[in-house]
């Protein structure tokens, strides 16, 4: 039997108000040794509160934050092993990349030859080592954010946490940024813990990931576990695209209102009584009509290159039904067709 990842980080029951406002209510989390873990939720849901009080700039009214089993919260920001990437880089602009990535180093009064060193070992990781004597304002958004990168994992912190590290990219850039912060993570061995409202980065990026809605956390799962069997109805529509229908559910079968019995396959879950039946967009096929599970109108088309997405109006149902199919759609406006299903999920309303 394999043995569980040695836990790195724990969150014990923290709280943090300000004002009426609960910022965190009770958030527990163990995050392992080397692991990429994703704090994400909309904004105002407590994800950068608690990033600050495990960096030491907010202190919780309540709880317990553990490194390696020590208290964390006994320790001054600058004596505890970890560092913040911040959101806006905070580069020096009058100083070169050498000398951003070496300041926190000569803080510490190390000396000049193991400053030297570590700075070349580190811009040769994150891939600058020909921009060493450039200033900030000569490079891209991207390259800003490996030297931002590299002055955050000169020191060998434990813990690295980032707060929207990728945010002020473009989308092009942001994409491959994405995979280098993976890369890195893995080559420098250091545990990051990233803040991102954005569900494709955590996605993308993270080997798990906590859902964090009003200040609690409603589930922390890899990310496939996230997408495929969501805790509740606000994890499913956060992450990726569903459709889902309002009904009941008795235990076996989900009786969608307006429709009745829907086919929901084997469920996890304890939910009964009034829930929601959600399916993927890949996960519906297109039929002919009269000859599906549900029948409707196509009213849209879309193609995204290597897929195209459908919708389709659903007399009863709201919102438009949507279909994801590989390349491009046969599909035509206008036309009638039936909805089928193999996999979906049944998910309680409430937050937990």
């Amino acid at each position: 039997m394999t043995a569980p990842p040695t836990p790195l980080l724990e969150v014990r029951d923290v709280h943090r108000s300000f004002g009426d406002v609960r910022a965190l209510d009770g958030v527990s989390l163990t995050i392992a040794e080397n692991e990429f873990f994703a704090l994400l939720g909309p904004s105002g849901c407590g994800k950068t509160t608690l990033l600050r009080a495990i960096a030491g700039f907010e202190h919780p009214d309540g709880g317990a934050v553990l490194l390696g089993g020590d208290d964390l919260l006994a320790l001054p920001p600058n004596r505890r092993p970890v560092n913040l990437m911040f959101q806006s880089y905070a580069l020096f602009p009058h100083l070169s990349v050498a000398s951003n990535v070496a300041y926190g180093l000569k803080r510490e009064k190390l000396p000049k030859r193991e400053i030297a060193e570590r700075v070349a070992d580190v811009l040769a990781t994150v891939g600058l080592s020909g921009m060493a004597d450039r200033r900030p304002a000569q490079l891209s958004g991207g390259q800003r954010q490996r030297v931002a990168l590299a002055r955050a994992i000169v020191k060998r912190p434990r813990l690295l946490l980032l707060d929207e590290p990728l945010s002020a990219l473009d989308r092009k850039v942001r994409a491959e940024m994405q995979l280098e912060l993976k890369r890195l993570q893995h080559e420098v061995g250091i545990t990051f813990v990233v803040v991102t409202h954005d569900q494709e980065e955590a996605m993308s990026m993270a080997d798990r990931i906590a859902v964090l809605a009003e200040g609690r956390v409603q589930q922390v799962a890899s990310p496939l576990e996230l997408y495929r069997h969501p805790a509740n109805l606000f994890v499913a529509d956060f992450i990726g695209t569903s459709n889902r229908l309002a009904g009941t559910y008795d235990g076996a079968t989900f009786a969608a209102d307006g429709f009745g019995p829907l086919p929901s396959g084997a469920q996890r879950t304890s939910v009964t009584g009034r829930a929601h039946l959600v399916v993927r967009p890949e996960d519906v096929r297109l039929v002919a009509g009269g000859a599906g599970i549900l029948e409707g109108t196509v009213t849209d088309t879309q193609f995204q290159g290597g897929t195209s997405t459908v919708a389709v109006d659903v007399p009863g149902i709201e919102a438009p039904f949507l279909v994801t199919e590989p390349g491009s759609t046969e599909a035509v406006r206008g036309t009638s067709v039936g909805l089928v299903w193999e996999h979906a999920v049944v998910v309680g309303e409430e937050l937990t």
